[in-house]
């Protein structure tokens, strides 16, 4: 039987650099076994969806590749990762196994069970998903903070560790896998159907690359201005690969603080934003679903608005420009994921979790903490301290698509629609809108702004 073997559980962290789960694996100084596992759980909850199970087959390939190059290989099962885990542990001689910790309520469960499943053979490490343990900053009396701005106070002064080197050299034991391997990954996982169009290429080389010509290029100089700025597409698209874990957050903030400039400050505060929701969530799991601060609202339900808000056919072009982003990319700008997430849950008045089922649906980076929470905070049930705000969608595409570029990049209905026209296309003269072949507003603004003041009790 192989001695001192250890099984790197990856699940958050598909990657080599700053992977504090397989450096300790590789120093428990025997044999490593880097092993991924196809939870049947997840594809019957219905995450195994079309855009991310693509991107995960990028991921693997690209890690799988990685590792060979280093004398390893990826291991990737199917079925229930915690009994798999414990009889490959059991098959290797008692292997002690390193896993990642999660915050959502499945991640917690998942490593209860392992718990009980291995006993002492379990390591579970921390700040491995985020640059800042969950439950790490607490204020007082309270078991994880509630506000932003409270919490990004601590958070910029919180101590993190440094990031590690990826490994030089993995060594396999000398055991025969043969019949455990999952044959044809991409073929499996193609069967969640076929991805968005525009969906980016997964895995850490290409998150490495993106990564380095947005915080070692230069552009992230630029980020504080660009940010909201639709026309600019400013933004640095590392999402994926954080939520995939082809990226270390640590790293990321910690490259991102080299960087002195009002654009770096801006984009490491979208970083503790991530944080912030992963600490709510792992305090509150029942937020991936109920409201955290309930309004009492009894949302509205309408399937056919629902459906136009859906397809991108409502009539106010930027929040259709957002909507068809998402279904050709996998992906929205931010600006436009609470243009569109405050249309539904404000002015149409119809439930966030409808919302945030969509978004979960085709986002490859479509993450429980930071799509639920921030469709909570856009809702008025979360964390926002004005949870009655509303983002006007014709002030919002005034403010920032000025030029309209980023409605006609999506909406190509209205291309040749001049200057402001093309936010308020209604006001072209008849015969020109009836050749657009672009539905009318869905509802009126002011009508549907008195309806949820109405419904808040405001």
């Amino acid at each position: 039987m192989p001695e001192g073997v250890s099984i790197a559980l990856l699940t958050c962290d598909l990657r080599l650099h700053d992977s504090p789960v397989l450096h300790a694996a590789t120093r428990d100084g025997g044999a490593t076994v880097p092993l991924f596992v196809l939870d049947d759980a997840v594809r019957r909850a219905g995450f195994a969806t079309a855009n991310r199970t693509a991107f995960l087959a990028d991921c693997l390939e690209d890690l799988d590749r990685s590792l060979r190059e280093r004398g390893g290989s990826l291991l990737v099962l199917r079925g229930d990762p915690v009994a798999l885990t414990a009889r490959l542990a059991a098959r290797l001689g008692g292997a002690r196994v390193h896993v990642a910790e999660g915050v959502s309520g499945f991640a917690q469960r998942r490593e209860e069970r392992l718990r009980a499943a291995l006993g002492s053979g379990l390591t579970v490490h921390q700040s491995v998903c985020t640059t800042v343990a969950p439950g790490s900053l607490l204020p007082a009396g309270r078991d994880h903070y509630a506000v932003f701005g409270a919490y990004y106070r601590r958070w910029l002064s919180a101590e993190r560790r440094r990031p590690l080197p990826a490994p030089r050299k993995l060594t396999l034991p000398q055991f025969s896998f043969q019949g455990l391997e999952m044959p044809g990954v991409r073929r499996i996982l193609a069967r969640a159907g076929k991805p968005a169009p525009g969906l980016m290429a997964g895995g850490e080389v290409e998150g490495r690359r993106r990564m380095r010509g947005w915080l070692g290029g230069g552009a992230v100089a630029d980020y504080q201005s660009l940010q909201d700025d639709l026309g600019a597409d400013g933004t640095s698209r590392l999402s994926p690969y954080l939520h995939f874990g082809c990226l270390s957050a640590t790293e990321a903030a910690q490259l991102a603080t080299r960087q002195s400039s009002p654009g770096a400050e801006a984009f490491l505060r979208q970083l503790a934003w991530r944080d912030f929701h992963h600490q709510l969530l792992a305090a509150r799991p029942e937020c991936a679903h109920a409201d955290y601060r309930t309004r009492g609202d009894h949302w509205r339900e309408d399937p056919a608005e629902l459906d136009a808000w859906r397809t991108g056919r409502t009539g106010y072009p930027l929040v259709d420009a957002g909507m068809r982003q998402l279904l050709h990319e996998g992906w929205m700008h931010n600006r436009t994921r609470m243009v569109t997430a405050s249309f539904l849950a404000k002015t149409l008045y119809l439930d966030w979790r409808a919302g945030a089922e969509h978004f979960l649906r085709h986002l490859v980076d479509g993450d429980i903490a930071n799509n639920q929470l921030n469709w909570q905070w856009v809702a008025g049930t979360g964390s926002d301290t004005r949870p009655n705000r509303v983002l006007n969608p014709l002030r919002q595409a005034e403010r920032f698509d000025t030029e309209g570029d980023y409605v006609r990049r999506w909406v190509p209905e209205l291309e040749s629609v001049p200057g402001a026209a093309v936010h308020r296309p209604w006001t072209l003269p008849a015969a020109e809108r009836a050749r657009l072949d672009y539905p009318e507003p869905l509802v009126a603004l002011d009508e549907s702004l008195a309806r949820f003041r109405q419904a808040r009790g405001l």
